[in-house]
């Protein structure tokens, strides 16, 4: 490759994870007020298979990925925070496409924050678009308060570990929904109790919730509100689809809404505090080269992994 050349992840249709190739590309420049990074790791996540395979929100190919953990190589026209060789971590653009699954990335430079001196690239590229949707599900959202029962439904998944140790954080009653195996791993992690969803109705085992966090959709949407107090608040992360349980539950007397998770600063910035005091870890399933995203799409998909799939990019 050429010195403006990089390799990024491309497809040029929609379909499962074979239609992801590596190309190569021109590198990025950094534009007002961005700048670019080289990444040294990023995440998958399922809003990245919904857009392979469907278009997503955008409703065309795009170049895939919205995690980022690397180093600043150059910065745009008036950003003063942020020096070539700064480590960072982040969530860029998300609506619109990033392609973070690439040598380079250019990003507005406050849909970052500095890395924790604590967290490895591969740790702090698991950290962003999972990390800020629980952060704003858990805190922005929900308001969760010591003392407060909250059910976190895929307590041992990319969003679902998180939130259980947000929710912790911040002196809550916690509740995981997990398979047996997992059960441990999502008491590691600070959860009061675990459900085995397998095993026994989650709405049969518990009741009088102030707070449930569902990555899930479908029927957990309405057995989920069941479970809730009078007052009390869904926060689906599932679909947009799930926009129709707000209505639900206001007649019966609780809250619902969908939740699209926004670069965020300062949420980025939260999580790197928790992380420093000890309150937050980021737990990786499987890392794998760039080269073998297909493969890492297939591990997603499964909705099996404990934590975070991550794609090793930098070559250094």
């Amino acid at each position: 490759m050429g010195n403006n050349a990089m390799r990024a992840i491309g497809q040029e249709t929609f379909g499962g994870p074979e239609v992801l190739r590596v190309m190569e590309v021109g590198r990025p420049e950094p534009g007002i007020s961005e700048v670019l990074v080289r990444v040294h790791a990023t995440a998958v996540n399922p809003t990245d298979l919904w857009h392979r395979s469907t278009g997503g929100l955008l409703g065309t190919t795009v170049r895939l990925g919205w995690d980022v953990s690397g180093v600043v190589e150059e910065v745009g026209l008036g950003v003063t925070w942020l020096r070539p060789g700064d480590e960072v971590f982040g969530m860029p653009r998300l609506p619109e496409a990033a392609g973070t699954y690439a040598d380079y990335v250019t990003s507005p430079a406050r849909h970052l924050a500095r890395k924790p001196a604590g967290l490895s690239h591969v740790e702090a590229a698991g950290l962003g678009l999972a990390g800020l949707t629980a952060w704003q599900a858990v805190v922005d959202t929900a308001d969760v308060r010591p003392g407060q029962r909250v059910l976190i439904h895929a307590a041992a998944g990319g969003v679902g570990h998180l939130a259980v140790q947000i929710a912790k954080a911040r002196g809550a009653y916690v509740i995981g929904t997990a398979r047996a195996a997992k059960h441990d791993l999502v008491r590691g992690l600070g959860a009061d109790e675990v459900i085995d969803y397998t095993a026994v109705g989650f709405e049969d085992a518990v009741a009088d919730l102030d707070v449930v966090v569902d990555p899930i959709g479908g029927e957990y949407g309405p057995r989920s509100l069941s479970a809730l107090r009078p007052g009390g608040i869904l926060v689906s992360l599932a679909s947009p689809a799930e926009a129709y349980l707000a209505d639900v539950a206001r007649r019966q007397g609780r809250r619902a809404g969908f939740l699209l998770v926004q670069p965020d600063h300062a949420g980025l910035r939260s999580l790197a505090d928790l992380v420093d005091r000890g309150q937050l870890r980021v737990v990786v399933d499987a890392v794998l080269p760039l080269e073998e995203v297909a493969e890492a799409h297939e591990r997603v998909a499964t909705g099996r992994s404990a934590g975070k799939v991550v794609l090793a990019v930098s070559r250094l």
